[in-house]
């Protein structure tokens, strides 16, 4: 049997989203949250075979959306790359609102999106820019000191912007793309010796994202330079929506960065993100967290389907 996932591809800064439309069902009961092993022991393979070779590579993030049922809310949706699904996604909200516009399904204005770690408020501007207002974010842990074998010490902070991130103060090897094959294995080492030591972020959950950080690096006008490496070991071509949330809640909780003020986040290939924060709450357990805001456009680059035989589904390619 044949199946059809009608599909809408977009670039965010570089990086890719895939957008599937139609042809995964959505769950009968319960909230976005609720389905994540749902969706992934019944459609993990659909999934993983959209944005997977032949049909896609490494750097392919896919975005499975679901129209809204509600009248304040402009859909749910469930992000995934070449490995698994994911809490969030940050240039992949900015590729859905741009190209869910582009199908006359968004007008410009402000846009509420269910996602499995909460709501996301994403505001498209009448230029096409996108204002994507992210789930609070907040430093777990600061100055933790590990030593990699074969690259020596480092000393990072772990933090929570929709996914988890070790984020590294880099004065290495320059943030470039001459350097990205050596930066790839550094990031890569880095979360092996996290792994090794049980380092996490809270409750046990892995930290999958690594992000290198350079203030020297950064084109004039910019405030620093990024290098993230995802969890399917791909770096990230843009400034890396989550990743810069989760950089903003560092900043916050040193202040460095007050409310209202923007940070211009550079990423490996130069593409741009703007952001700032409302405002820092200090919970009971001195833990600050923000309501991070990351501004970005995408370019919409293909419309499509995408035709699945069923006997692929033996082959789990997140395994």
């Amino acid at each position: 049997m044949t199946r059809t996932l009608r599909f809408i591809d977009s670039h965010t800064g570089g990086e890719p989203t895939r957008v599937l439309l139609e042809g995964i069902p959505r769950p009968a009961r319960g909230r976005i949250r609720e389905w994540y092993q749902e969706i992934r022991r019944e459609y993990g393979w659909l999934l993983a075979a959209a944005v997977n070779e032949p049909r896609g590579s490494d750097i392919l993030v896919g975005a499975a959306y679901w129209p809204p049922t509600e009248s304040d809310m402009a859909g749910e949706v469930m992000f995934f790359n070449n490995v698994g699904l994911l809490g969030m996604c940050g240039h992949g909200t900015i590729g859905l609102v741009v190209s869910l516009a582009h199908l006359g399904r968004l007008a410009p204005g402000l846009h509420t999106l269910h996602t499995p770690v909460g709501n996301v408020r994403a505001f498209l501007r009448e230029d096409g820019r996108v204002r994507v207002q992210n789930v609070p974010s907040y430093r777990h842990r600061k100055n933790v000191a590990i030593d990699v074998p074969g690259y020596g010490g480092f000393i990072g902070d772990v933090a929570w912007g929709g996914n988890w991130f070790y984020i590294v103060e880099h004065g290495q090897d320059r943030i470039d793309l001459s350097n990205r094959d050596l930066l790839t294995e550094l990031c890569w080492a880095i979360r092996g010796e996290l792994r090794a030591r049980g380092i996490t972020g809270r409750d046990g959950a892995e930290i999958d994202h690594i992000e290198l950080s350079s203030a020297r690096d950064a084109a004039p006008g910019n405030d620093a330079k990024n290098f993230v490496l995802c969890s399917g070991k791909a770096y990230d071509r843009s400034p890396c929506g989550t990743g810069t949330s989760a950089r903003l809640a560092c900043l916050a909780a040193d202040g460095v960065l007050g409310a209202g003020q923007t940070w211009r986040q550079e990423s490996v290939t130069g593409s741009v993100f703007e952001g700032n924060y409302e405002s820092c709450t200090v919970d009971d357990d001195g833990v600050a967290w923000i309501k991070p805001s990351i501004t970005g456009s995408a370019q919409v680059t293909a419309v499509g389907e995408l035709l699945f035989d069923e006997a692929e589904r033996a082959a789990d390619r997140w395994a």
